[in-house]
C-alpha cells in the first residue's frame, strides 16, 4: 500500500470554490481501483486548513493511474486556483485499523 498525506492552506476568498472542488475529486477517486481510501478533513483550528489522507494499492495506482484521470486534471485545476500552500507526505503504512483491500 502506498499512503499520500495533503497538507493544504486554502484561501479563504476561494473557500467555496475549493470545498467544491475537493469534494468533486474526492468523490470520483473513491471510485478508481486502486483507491482504497480519500478522506477530506478540515482543521478544528483553522478553517482554512486542510487534510487530504488518500492510500493506494500502490505506487503505480497513485503516479499512474490516479493522477491520469480527467478529474485528477480538473482538481489540479481549482487547487492552482483555491490553494495557497500545501505540502505532501508519503508513506507506507506500518499499522492500520481494519482491513484495507
Amino acid at each position: 500500500m502506498f499512503v499520500v498525506i495533503v497538507n493544504l492552506q486554502v484561501r479563504p476568498d476561494r473557500l467555496d470554490a475549493f470545498l467544491d472542488g475537493i469534494q468533486a475529486n474526492a468523490r470520483a477517486s473513491r471510485q478508481e481501483p486502486g483507491c482504497l481510501r480519500f478522506d477530506v478533513l478540515r482543521s478544528d483550528e483553522d478553517p482554512h486548513r486542510f487534510l487530504l489522507y488518500e492510500i493506494y494499492r500502490d505506487e503505480a495506482a497513485f503516479y499512474t493511474e490516479h493522477r491520469s484521470t480527467p478529474h485528477y486534471a480538473g482538481w489540479r485545476r481549482v487547487a492552482e486556483a483555491c490553494v495557497e500552500d500545501h505540502r505532501n507526505t508519503f508513506c507506507r503504512p506500518v499499522s492500520l485499523q481494519g482491513q484495507i483491500t
